[in-house]
């Protein structure tokens, strides 16, 4: 069974994220969304409303697991016996981050390999850090990002808001 990684921080995770879980279920036997504690970010969601978020998105998705993790990724990989890291590609400045981490990963597992699938056309332009910008000022992120969880965004930007 090849099991595959798709690590973020998916703070809220987005329609795009969405995409490239759903294709990589589609390359790889299982596939464990696991949310990562990015220390170069501070979250607006806590670990447990992004792991809601991702389980309620992708519970029709049979081979696909959602987790979190406090530590290296190549780590978690190896716990799980992951053969593959899938991550999604936007733009040639993701490109150029998501490179440099797959090399410094390599270095720490040289057994796993990163896949990138480049996102869907109609996701290019979207990210997290859009949902939430949007969401703060009221406007409507319905398009952006799962429907089971659009409404639980909204209420908590716009109510407990970053404003």
């Amino acid at each position: 069974m090849k099991t595959a990684v798709c690590p973020g921080s998916f703070d809220p995770v987005t329609k795009g994220h969405l995409d490239i879980i759903r294709r990589a279920s589609k390359l790889f036997d299982r596939v464990i969304v696991v949310v990562l504690q990015n220390t170069a970010k501070t979250s607006t969601f806590s670990l447990q409303e992004r792991v809601h978020f991702i389980e309620e998105s992708t519970k029709d998705i049979e081979n696909v697991t959602v987790d979190s993790y406090d530590g290296l990724l190549m780590d978690f990989c190896r716990i799980h016996n992951a053969v593959a890291v899938v991550k999604g590609l936007r733009a040639v400045s993701d490109f150029e981050y998501e490179f440099q981490m797959s090399l410094i990963n390599k270095e720490l597992n040289p057994e796993i390999e990163t896949v990138f699938i480049n996102t869907a056309q109609e996701y290019m332009f979207l990210s997290s850090s859009v949902v939430r910008e949007v969401a703060s000022f009221g406007g409507d992120v319905s398009r952006f990002v799962p429907e089971p969880i659009s409404a639980e965004i909204t209420e908590k930007l716009v109510k407990g808001g970053e404003k």
